[in-house]
């Protein structure tokens, strides 16, 4: 099965943008030092904006995160294990992920835009520490998909 497939389901793609929506919450809540703190502050200025935007943004780049991931997690179906390729080559997940959003914030404007091009250089490295439990909520989700 397809990663891009497993987000067609409305109800599942709803329960993939929660998973991914606490993942962020925990990802924040557990940056320290200077970095940490910036990252906390803009995550109050993407939550000041509402208290639904994050959910409705991660609602909105998943089925784009998961065409742009298809080759990876294919090649890890090749292999036996798709959410384990995505951890064994985080940091290329993380450029494939940080593209996407790359090229949906290029012609944005505003708050959002503004904090993800202050961060973007340096935000690397949190994305990679995510891929673990990012790929591990795909190998749920798509296997639960592959069973029904």
């Amino acid at each position: 099965m397809g990663l891009s497939t497993i987000a067609q389901d409305p109800s599942i793609k709803a329960s993939i943008v929660d998973d991914c929506t606490h993942l962020v919450d925990e990802q924040v809540t557990n940056k320290r030092g200077m970095s940490g703190m910036a990252i906390k502050t803009a995550y109050r200025v993407i939550k000041g904006i509402g208290p639904t935007y994050l959910r409705g943004a991660i609602g909105r780049v998943l089925p784009e995160a998961l065409n742009a991931l298809e080759p990876m997690w294919h090649e890890g179906l090749q292999s036996g294990d798709p959410v384990q390729h995505l951890i064994q080559n985080q940091s290329s997940t993380a450029e494939i992920l940080l593209g996407v959003t790359d090229k949906r914030i290029q012609n944005s404007s505003g708050a959002v835009a503004g904090v993800y091009k202050k961060l973007r250089k340096s935000i690397k490295s949190d994305v990679e520490e995510a891929v673990p439990d990012l790929a591990s909520i795909l190998g749920k989700h798509a296997q639960a998909v592959s069973q029904a």
